[in-house]
C-alpha cells in the first residue's frame, strides 16, 4: 500500500470518528436540553401521574411519590439518574400510561415507519416522472401546467389537504374509514398521499432543475456529436447525475418524517409516533415526551450518515484525497 492510500484511509478513519464524536455530542446536548424544559414546565409530575386515575391524591401520598421517582433531588442528580438508566436500556416508565417508555415508543414506531415509506414511494413515483417531464418540454405547456401544479403543492398547508382528501373519500364517497385508529391498508392510503402530495411538489421542482442543469454540461453535446441517442442520453448520463443531490433531500425527508408526521397522524387517527407524542404532550407525560424527542433525534442522525456514506460512494469526486499528495503532484 502506498504512503498516499495510508494517509487517505487514515484521514478517512479520522473524519469518521470525528464525526461519531459529533453526533455524540449533539445527542448529549438534545437530551439535556429535553430534561430541562420538561424540568422547567409547569406542575408536578408526581401530581399528574397520581391523578391519571381520575381522583385527586393527597398531599402525603404526592410527597411519597415524588421521593420514590427520585423528583425531590436537584436537578443534576435527577439528570445524572435519568441519563444513566437510559444508556442502561431503562428510558423510564410513562406517568399516563403505566408502560415502559421504550416499549410505547416501539410499538408505535413500526405505524410511523410504514406510513414514512409508504409516503416516499409515492412521492417518488409522482416526482421523478413529473420533475423529467417538465425539463424535457422545457418553456412548454406541460412544463408550464406542472410549474403552476407544483407551486399549488408548495402553498398549500398539508392539514388542509389531507382534511379535504378526508371528507371526499371518507365522508362522501366512503372509500376509507374515517375514525382511524388503525394501521391497515385502507387507513394508509390518505395520509400516505397527503404527505406524498406535499413533498411531490417540491421534489418535482428539484428534479426539474437537476436535470436542466444537466443537460447544459459539456458532456450532453459530446455525447449527442458521438451519435448517440437522447434517450440513452438520459438514462445512462442525466439521470444518474441528477439524482445525486437528491439523496441527500430524501434523508433529510426520511428524518422529518419521522418527526414531523404529527399533524397528518392526528387528522387520520394514525396510531404512529406523532399521535402518540400529543397525547404525551397532553398528559405532561414527561418521560415519554424525552424518549419521543430523544428517539426522533437518533433516527434523523442515523438516516443523515446513511445518506453521507451512499452519497460518497455514488459519487467518487467527494471521496477523500492526501492534500499533500495533490500538492506534490502540481
Amino acid at each position: 500500500m502506498s504512503q498516499g492510500n495510508l494517509q487517505t484511509k487514515l484521514g478517512t478513519a479520522r473524519n469518521m470518528m470525528i464525526g461519531i464524536l459529533q453526533r455524540i455530542f449533539v445527542l448529549w446536548g438534545i437530551s439535556f436540553l429535553t430534561f430541562l424544559l420538561t424540568y422547567l414546565a409547569p406542575g408536578d409530575p408526581a401530581e399528574i401521574m397520581l391523578s391519571a386515575g381520575g381522583q385527586m391524591p393527597s398531599a402525603q401520598l404526592i410527597a411519597q411519590t415524588r421521593i420514590e421517582l427520585g423528583l425531590d433531588q436537584p436537578f443534576f442528580i435527577q439528570y445524572g439518574n435519568w441519563l444513566g438508566n437510559l444508556l442502561q436500556g431503562d428510558w423510564g416508565i410513562s406517568y399516563s400510561q403505566k408502560v415502559p417508555v421504550l416499549q410505547k415508543l416501539i410499538a408505535c414506531m413500526e405505524p410511523t415507519l410504514k406510513l414514512t415509506i409508504t409516503s416516499l414511494i409515492l412521492m417518488l413515483l409522482i416526482s421523478i416522472p413529473a420533475g423529467i417531464a417538465a425539463a424535457l418540454h422545457h418553456g412548454k405547456w406541460i412544463d408550464i401546467m406542472i410549474r403552476v401544479l407544483t407551486f399549488l403543492g408548495v402553498s398549500m398547508p398539508s392539514f388542509w389537504l389531507g382534511l379535504i382528501l378526508l371528507r371526499v373519500f371518507g365522508v362522501v364517497l366512503h372509500w376509507v374509514p374515517v375514525s382511524g385508529g388503525s394501521d391497515d391498508m385502507r387507513s394508509l392510503i390518505l395520509p400516505a398521499l397527503t404527505l406524498a402530495c406535499a413533498m411531490a411538489a417540491k421534489y418535482t421542482r428539484q428534479v426539474r432543475a437537476a436535470v436542466l442543469h444537466e443537460y447544459s454540461q459539456d458532456y450532453v453535446l459530446g455525447a449527442r456529436v458521438r451519435g448517440l441517442s437522447e434517450r440513452r442520453i438520459l438514462c445512462r448520463h442525466v439521470l444518474p447525475n441528477a439524482m445525486l443531490p437528491l439523496i441527500t433531500l430524501l434523508g433529510l425527508s426520511v428524518g422529518s418524517l419521522l418527526g414531523g408526521t404529527v399533524v397528518v397522524e392526528v387528522i387520520f387517527g394514525w396510531p404512529g409516533m406523532g399521535s402518540l407524542a400529543v397525547r404525551a404532550i397532553t398528559a405532561h407525560d414527561y418521560p415519554l415526551i424525552q424518549g419521543y424527542v430523544l428517539l426522533v433525534a437518533l433516527f434523523y442522525m442515523v438516516v443523515n450518515q446513511v445518506v453521507d456514506v451512499c452519497y460518497t460512494r455514488l459519487n467518487p469526486r467527494l471521496k477523500e484525497y492526501d492534500p499533500d499528495a495533490v500538492y506534490k503532484n502540481t
